[in-house]
């Protein structure tokens, strides 16, 4: 909760989720799902610059992605377990292609 309250400090974040995905030398990865502001342009190094000067570098996703929206529950809490699974899904895809 920690990371993902310091990145929604960022002013074009409108939106953020952070969570762990399997790593075969640390253990485990941080990822970030951000949803930015209407009308505002940001990438990954962007994000990656602000919280390295502001956290320990271990608490700083590994990777970082824009998403128009998260899944949610029907209550309106938001799906991590189902952001890892499309974020794993992803990485075999860009697998595939390497």
């Amino acid at each position: 909760r920690e990371i993902e309250d310091f990145i929604f400090t960022h002013p074009k974040v409108a939106e953020v989720a952070v969570f762990g995905i399997p790593d075969e030398f640390y253990g485990e990865e941080l990822v970030a799902w951000i949803q930015l502001h209407a009308d505002t342009d940001c990438n990954a190094n962007e994000i990656k610059e602000f919280c390295q000067d502001n956290m320990a570098h271990f608490k700083i996703p590994k990777l970082i992605f824009f998403v128009d929206s998260f899944p949610m529950t029907v209550t309106g809490k938001l799906q991590k377990f189902r952001m890892r699974e499309m974020t794993l899904e992803k990485m075999l895809s860009l697998q595939d292609y390497s």
